[in-house]
């Protein structure tokens, strides 16, 4: 017989908050460190009760230096620490983005795999409303063209739960990105103990006409759309990739095999983004499949405005899902 798991309601920070302090009860060697992570709670109270059920030599304020925690954090992983660093947004990442690239990303290639480096680098990534350019910004492919490095973004409270505690174990060091709007989004998700392999798409919604790729908050425009398209007849199958490095290329693949059709929605820059990457595969891998040429999604090509409404025309919106899968469907 099937055990029957215990669901219940939670918000997305509360999911991020548990999947840290349960890993972080198990090893001593797991620790939290960042801006506002401890007496504070946390800048979005993701790490709520922590620093009070952990103490403050494992839950650690710091200063507003970037570049300086993620270094000590690399040298406390290669000495056998398992860091989780939180930056208040990955825009401020990118003050240390030389610990993470040239340090953490290869110091297992350089030293002959004689370090590693376990750490997670979690916060919020992407558009936050009128935060303005310097503090809307995705870096999710940024990050994702560097070897080394596992990228993660979910888009729910049980992905996020579920994939964050994979992240926290893995050996590696791993990007894990949210949204300052999706913390407090609700979902189920299990009492018990689980965890998501890193590099597993998820179908979220199954289809038969067209193939829709996505991750992260912008997937929520994905369902609106799909759910105005099947008014009108029209089946979409939703791929939420969840991890962006490694990514689940043969989910998307046998999806475009069914459908014939991919559109893929992603709130990033035109250039040089995952979504081009999943396009490249998928002409190369399934060019014979497909009844249209791809539908890329992005934001405008200009940094993210402050004003509401520039901000609204320069975000991907349900509008542009529903245009590009009518395109592709000739219609």
């Amino acid at each position: 017989m099937f055990k029957k798991v215990s669901m219940r309601t939670i918000q997305f920070r509360e999911a991020v908050c548990e999947a840290m302090s349960e890993e972080m009860r198990k090893d001593e060697a797991i620790y939290l460190m960042g801006e506002e992570v401890a007496e504070y709670n946390g800048a979005y109270k993701a790490s709520k009760g922590m620093l009070d059920e952990f103490g403050p030599k494992r839950v650690i304020d710091t200063p507003i230096a970037e570049l300086g925690f993620a270094g000590i954090a690399v040298g406390s992983a290669m000495n056998g620490n398992r860091p989780i660093v939180e930056f208040m947004t990955f825009n401020f990442a990118l003050v240390g983005i030389d610990q993470i690239i040239n340090n953490a990303a290869k110091i297992r290639q350089m030293s002959g795999g004689q370090f590693n480096c376990p750490i997670v680098f979690r916060g919020p990534t992407a558009s936050a409303g009128q935060l303005a350019a310097t503090h809307s910004q995705a870096f999710e492919s940024w990050y994702a063209n560097c070897p080394g490095l596992k990228v993660v973004v979910p888009s729910n409270p049980y992905d996020a739960k579920g994939l964050l505690k994979a992240a926290i174990q893995d050996d590696d060091p791993v990007i894990f990105m949210e949204s300052e709007q999706m913390y407090g989004d609700k979902g189920e998700v299990p009492e018990g103990e689980y965890t998501i392999p890193l590099g597993v798409a998820d179908i979220k919604r199954e289809g038969t006409d067209v193939t829709i790729v996505s991750f992260g908050k912008i997937i929520k425009e994905a369902y609106t759309a799909a759910e105005e398209l099947a008014k009108e007849g029209i089946s979409c199958e939703i791929i939420d990739i969840r991890t962006v490095r490694p990514l689940d290329y043969d989910a998307i693949i046998k999806s475009v095999k069914k459908t014939n059709r991919l559109v893929i929605l992603e709130e990033a820059w035109p250039f040089g983004n995952v979504s081009t990457e999943i396009t490249f595969r998928v002409q190369s891998e399934a060019f014979d499949y497909l009844d249209a040429p791809v539908q890329k999604i992005n934001t405008a090509d200009t940094p993210a405005p402050y004003s509401p409404e520039l901000l609204k025309e320069w975000l991907p919106n349900s509008g542009d899902v529903v245009k590009a899968v009518k395109k592709v469907l000739y219609k």
